[in-house]
């Protein structure tokens, strides 16, 4: 267990540290959606441009475990809205909107700006196949369909209608501006060619890359100062922890099952792609949900309460479950 913690407390540390410097003035807000411009925009895409260049397309497009990934995703994200849409004995369910964001911060895990760093670090390079895997799902996959319920009126019946599927198609638009993937997609192709960059272009990619783990961490931190700031209304605690509790623990608890029930009928299931998947769910809610809710005009303090609920128990639940999973020793 100790060896967990050597691994996961620095990266959970520079989260810390990023929101006190922001909280503390040291890093003015005007700063931080520049953090995130630099992360998203030119770090991260070079990182994952790397790891897709170093990898066989197999490693990368792994189709049981796509399939594993992206059906628990839709399960976690009709349960989310369905939970969210339901009347309590305390008060009515929330909207439609808030319900596709509460199951889209139960869902998306941080794996872009903390789980390819902290992934790889822990388990090795290998690991970033099986992970770039489960990113281009929750782009592709999880984030459309969320959005696009989120932009549909009326709720439930009358999803899937002219209103759904043009919400859709917005939303892939919006998925398809995103660079995360053709990052993947320009290194994967670089592997399959064996064309390598010029030597001070492949540098460059090189030092930006390099510069991807301490700062998106970091700007992690800064943006949920950020989104709290811009938090209006209170939450009690029954409307995040739930949340944050099913992001934590059934998220990768259900991945976990349908990879053994998988491999039990037949399939063929990387053991090590399936702990990757697992740990891949068992990281905290993405940050950047916060600012799509704050631009949607969604329950923001709600997102933001779930996403830092998440993230301060994720120090703890996820090293406990990458323990359990003996992640110490897979590498």
């Amino acid at each position: 267990m100790s060896a967990i913690f050597a691994v996961t407390f620095p990266f959970f540390g520079i989260v810390l540290l990023g929101y006190l410097a922001s909280a503390r003035g040291v890093i003015p807000e005007s700063v931080v959606p520049g953090l995130n411009t630099f992360v998203l925009f030119f770090a991260l895409p070079c990182l994952l441009f790397r790891f897709g260049a170093s990898r066989p397309f197999a490693q990368l497009i792994d189709p049981s475990l796509i399939g594993i990934y992206a059906a628990c995703a839709l399960l976690m994200v009709l349960s989310s809205i369905a939970i969210g849409l339901q009347r309590t004995p305390g008060g009515p369910g929330v909207g439609i909107k808030d319900a596709a964001f509460g199951a889209l911060v139960a869902t998306f895990p941080n794996a872009g700006f903390m789980g390819v760093p902290l992934l790889v670090g822990m388990l090795g390079e290998r690991a970033a196949g099986p992970l770039i895997g489960a990113i281009l799902v929750d782009l592709v996959l999880t984030s459309s369909l969320c959005l696009a319920i989120a932009q549909t009126t009326p709720p439930v019946p009358g999803w899937v209608n002219d209103n759904l599927l043009g919400a859709l198609r917005r939303a892939l638009r919006g998925a398809a501006s995103n660079p995360l993937p053709w990052a993947i997609a320009l290194g994967a192709l670089s592997a399959a060619s064996g064309l390598a960059l010029p030597g001070p272009l492949e540098q460059i990619v090189k030092m930006l890359a390099d510069a991807a783990t301490p700062v998106a961490l970091f700007t992690i931190g800064a943006v949920l100062w950020r989104a709290r700031q811009h938090s209006t209304t209170a939450t009690p605690l029954s409307g995040y922890l739930p949340l944050a509790l099913l992001k934590l623990l059934v998220h990768p608890l259900l991945i976990l099952s349908f990879g053994v029930i998988a491999s039990a009928l037949g399939l063929s299931v990387s053991p090590f792609g399936l702990l990757v998947l697992v740990l891949t769910a068992a990281l905290p809610s993405a940050s950047n949900v916060a600012i799509l809710a704050e631009r949607y005009g969604a329950d923001n303090a709600r997102v933001t309460r779930i996403i830092m609920a998440s993230t301060v128990l994720a120090f703890f639940s996820f090293s406990l479950i990458a323990w359990a999973l003996g992640a110490d020793v897979a590498r």
